[in-house]
C-alpha cells in the first residue's frame, strides 16, 4: 500500500538521518538541502538523538522518587532544609506535576546548554542526576520555602518556559554544594587606602561566591593629586585597576571561570583618557587591562560642550569631596558644571568635548569598550532618592548606593548600601500565549523577592544591608525578535514600537501590584520607601493622566482576551500603594540573557537576532548552531539581523520599553564592517537623545564572522 505523502515524506527524512550523530545532525542547520531550505528538522532530531546517544545512557537511574531523594541527601547533593518544608505528598505530587507537562527541549543547543551548564552532576561530572524537570522541581520547592501553593505556581511558569530563574538561581537553589543564587554585584569604592583595600577584598569575596562584580572608581583621586597636603603624590586609578584585574583572575571559581568585573567612571574625571587608553590595541603593558571591562558615566552636560564645540574641565574628586563634603561620584557634574569651573578651590583641567567622544568611539570600534551610562537620563527617571552613579558588567543595574566608611584596623565605622542583582527573564512570547501576564508577572516577582531573600553573603556586609534594605530585583524579558516574527510584524516597526511599548506597559502595572501585594502580607516596605516618588504619587503621573493604548489594529488583535490596565486601573493601584507601599525598592531590569535564552528556546533580551543560525564554540566539541526561535523556511523575512537591521529601530525599540523600566536595558550596538567612528558617535548621540539609559557592547561584523558577537557577559549572562 502506496503511504500519504506525509508519511513518505517522514520516511525519507529517516533515511537521510539514519546513522548520523547528533553532532553531525546539528552541523546540518548549516547546509541548505536540496531544495534550498534550512534543515530545521535535523537539528530537532539532532536534540531527540543526543538523548538517545548520551543523556540517556550517562543518566543515574532510581527506581523511585524517593529513593531518588534518600540518595541526594544523603550523599550531600541536596539541601536537606529545602525538603523538609514540604512533606514527601507533597513533593511526589509537585514532582507529578512537572513530569506531565511532557517537557522537550526545542532545539540541540538548548539540551546540551542544560545537561553542561545547569544540572547536577555526581561529584566526579561524569554522569547526571536530574533530568530538566528535577532541576525544575528542586528550584520551585527552594525559592517557595515551604509555600504549596507558590512551589506549584513555579513550576508551572518554568516548564512552560513563561518565566526562567537567571543562571545562579537554577543552577544553585537547592543543591548542597552551591555557589550564591545572586548574579552580579555592584560597589562604590571612596578616596582612601581603607576603601580601596576593602573594594578589592570584597571583590575577591564576591568572585569565589559565583557573581560578577562592577566598581565605582569616580571617587578615587587622580594620578599626581596630592596625599595629606604633599603634591604629585597618588597613582591614579590605573593601578587600583591592575590590583582588581589580578583579584578576578585569582578567583576563579574552583576553575570553572575566572571572576568577572567592570569599572566605571565620570567622563568628568582627570584620569578619563589613561582610562579609556587602556583598552587601546597597542596600549603599553604597564598599563593595559586585558579582562577587566570598562564603563564610563556621562552627564548631559557632556553633550551639550560638545555640541558647542566647547573643551570640558575634568574635576579632582580630592578637591570635590572637600568643597562640597560628598564625594564626586554623588554630585550631579550637570548642575555644578560652571559652579565648580569658576571655583578656584577645585583644581581642574581641560580637553576638547569632542575629541573626548571621537576617543571614546575609537575605544569602542577597537574594543567593544566601553559601556556607557546617561547619567542624568537615569537619575531623571529613578524613583527612589538619592544618586545613582554606575551599573553592572552588563549595564541594566541602576540602582542607589551610599559610602561605607571604615576604621584604620579596616573594621567598620558605619556601613553602606551597596547592591546585589536578583534576576530572572520572562519569555515574551510564552507569557503571551499564557494569557495571563497578571499570574506570570506575580509568580516572577515573588520568586526573585524570595532570592533576594534567601540571599544573605555575610562577607561584604554593605551587600548584605543593601540587599537586607532595598529588596530590589530585576524582572528582564527576553524573545522580543521571537515573538514578533512568529507573529509577522518586523522588529523596529510600527507594529513592532507599539507592541514594546504596551507589553511593557502592562509588566509595570502587574509587576507594582505584586510588589504591593507582598507589602501588604508582611506589612513591610523597603527601606527609603516614603521618600520615594512611589509613596508621593508623583510616579503615577504619567499612567493616570493619559490612557496608554494599542495604536495598531495587529497590536489590538495580539492583545485579544488579555487584559490592558485602564487609567482606573491605576489609580487604584497609586491608592493602595500610597497607603501600603511596595516590598521591593527596584523591580525590572532587561539583561542580555545568554544561556536561559538556548535552553528556553528565546532570542536573546529584546535586541534582534545576531544571525539567522547563530554559530557557538561549545568547548570540546567544537562549533554548534542554533536556530531562532519560531523561524521557518516561510517567516525568513521577519528575521532581518541586527546589522541589517541598523542602530535606529534598536535604539527605537528600547526606548519604547525603557519608558516602563526603573531600572536598565542591557542594549548593544551591532554596526557593519563598514562603519566609522562617526557612525558611532550619531548612534551615541540619538541614543541619547532617545533616553536610552545605557549601552552595553558595541558589536562589528567581522566579529560576527568569528562567531563572538553574542559572547555576552561573563558573569551575568543569564
Amino acid at each position: 500500500m502506496v503511504g500519504t505523502l506525509t508519511q513518505q515524506t517522514d520516511f525519507k527524512t529517516e533515511a537521510r538521518f539514519e546513522g548520523m550523530d547528533y553532532h553531525a545532525l546539528n552541523a546540518m542547520l548549516n547546509l541548505y538541502d536540496a531544495d534550498g531550505k534550512i534543515q530545521f528538522d535535523a537539528d530537532k532530531r539532532a536534540a531527540r538523538e543526543y538523548f538517545l546517544q548520551h543523556v540517556n545512557q550517562n543518566t543515574v537511574f532510581f527506581h523511585s522518587l524517593k529513593e531518588r531523594l534518600d540518595y541526594l541527601v544523603e550523599k550531600e547533593y541536596y539541601e536537606p532544609e529545602v525538603l523538609a518544608k514540604y512533606p514527601f505528598e507533597f513533593i511526589q505530587k509537585i514532582n507529578d506535576h512537572a513530569y506531565g507537562k511532557k517537557f522537550r527541549f526545542e532545539t540541540f543547543l538548548g539540551a546540551f546548554k542544560y545537561y553542561t551548564s545547569y544540572t547536577l552532576k555526581t561529584f566526579d561530572g561524569k554522569r547526571y542526576l536530574e533530568r530538566f524537570e528535577d532541576r525544575v522541581v528542586m528550584t520551585a520547592l527552594g525559592l517557595a520555602d515551604g509555600d504549596q501553593t507558590l512551589a506549584l505556581e513555579l513550576v508551572d511558569e518554568i516548564v512552560s518556559g513563561r518565566f526562567q530563574p537567571a543562571t545562579p538561581t537554577f543552577l544553585n537553589t537547592g543543591k548542597a554544594q552551591r555557589g550564591e543564587l545572586v548574579s552580579c554585584f555592584l560597589l562604590r569604592i571612596e578616596d582612601n587606602m581603607e576603601s580601596i583595600a576593602r573594594g578589592i577584598n570584597s571583590a575577591l569575596q564576591l568572585s569565589k561566591r559565583g557573581g560578577g562584580v562592577a566598581l565605582l572608581l569616580s571617587n578615587i583621586r587622580e594620578s599626581g593629586a596630592p596625599i595629606k597636603q604633599i603634591e604629585n603624590q597618588s597613582s591614579g586609578i590605573i593601578p587600583v585597576m591592575k590590583l582588581l584585574e589580578d583579584s578576578f583572575s585569582y578567583a576563579n571559581q574552583l576553575g570553572a571561570r575566572q571572576g568577572a568585573g567592570a569599572v566605571y567612571l565620570n567622563a568628568h574625571h582627570p584620569d578619563i583618557l589613561r582610562f579609556l587608553d587602556t583598552k587601546r590595541e597597542n596600549a603599553d603593558e604597564k598599563i593595559r587591562i586585558k579582562t577587566l571591562s570598562l564603563g564610563v558615566v556621562i552627564p548631559d552636560v557632556t553633550f551639550e560642550l560638545a555640541k558647542n564645540g566647547e573643551d570640558m574641565y575634568l574635576f579632582s574628586p580630592y578637591d570635590v569631596e572637600r568643597v562640597y563634603g560628598v564625594p564626586f561620584g554623588d554630585i550631579s557634574v550637570t548642575e555644578k558644571y560652571r559652579e565648580m569651573v569658576d571655583d578656584p578651590r577645585i583644581k581642574k583641567t581641560k580637553i576638547n568635548a569632542r575629541e573626548f567622544f571621537q576617543t571614546l568611539a575609537e575605544i569602542q570600534f577597537e574594543s567593544g569598550y566601553p559601556y556607557i551610562m546617561f547619567e542624568d537620563t537615569v537619575n531623571k527617571a529613578n524613583p527612589i532618592k538619592g544618586r545613582i552613579n554606575m551599573s553592572n558588567l552588563c549595564s541594566e543595574i541602576l540602582q542607589v548606593n551610599t559610602p561605607t566608611t571604615y576604621n584604620e584596623d579596616l573594621s567598620y565605622a558605619e556601613i553602606g548600601k551597596d547592591i546585589s542583582c536578583n534576576l530572572g527573564s520572562m519569555n515574551i512570547a510564552l507569557a503571551m500565549d499564557g494569557r495571563n501576564l497578571g499570574r506570570t508577572v506575580e509568580t516572577a516577582i515573588r520568586a526573585l523577592t524570595a532570592v533576594s531573600d534567601q540571599s544573605h553573603i555575610a562577607s561584604v556586609r554593605s551587600i548584605e544591608d543593601g540587599n537586607d534594605r532595598s529588596h530590589a530585583i530585576g524582572l528582564g524579558q527576553m524573545n522580543l525578535h521571537g515573538y514578533l516574527a512568529r507573529e509577522h510584524v518586523h522588529y523596529g516597526s510600527e507594529e513592532g514600537l507599539d507592541f514594546t511599548n504596551i507589553y511593557f506597559y502592562t509588566v509595570v502595572y502587574h509587576a507594582l501590584r505584586a510588589s504591593n501585594l507582598i507589602a501588604i502580607e508582611r506589612g513591610e516596605v523597603f527601606d527609603g520607601f516614603w521618600d520615594s516618588t512611589y509613596a508621593s504619587g508623583e510616579f503615577f503621573d504619567k499612567y493616570t493622566d493619559q490612557a496608554w493604548v494599542p495604536q495598531t489594529e495587529k497590536v489590538k488583535e495580539l492583545f485579544a482576551g488579555i487584559p490592558i490596565p485602564t487609567q482606573e486601573d491605576w489609580k487604584a493601584l497609586k491608592a493602595s500603594i500610597q497607603q501600603h507601599g511596595i516590598y521591593n525598592q527596584n523591580l525590572q531590569a532587561v539583561p542580555p540573557t545568554g544561556s536561559i535564552s538556548y535552553i528556553n528556546n528565546s532570542t536573546s533580551s529584546i535586541h534582534p537576532i545576531a544571525s539567522k543560525i547563530e554559530i557557538r564554540k561549545e568547548g570540546k566539541l567544537g562549533r554548534v548552531y542554533y536556530p531562532a526561535p519560531f523561524m521557518t523556511n516561510e517567516n525568513l523575512e521577519y528575521y532581518e539581523d541586527a546589522y541589517e537591521i541598523g542602530y535606529e529601530k534598536v535604539i527605537d525599540t528600547y526606548a519604547a520599553a525603557t519608558q516602563h523600566v526603573d531600572q536598565g536595558l542591557s542594549l548593544t550596538l551591532f554596526f557593519k564592517d563598514t562603519v566609522t567612528t562617526r557612525d558611532i558617535n550619531k548612534a551615541q548621540i540619538y541614543a541619547w537623545k532617545k533616553g536610552i539609559k545605557t549601552i552595553y557592547y558595541i558589536r562589528l561584523r567581522q566579529m560576527a564572522l568569528e562567531g563572538t558577537e553574542l559572547d555576552m557577559c561573563v558573569s551575568c549572562t543569564l
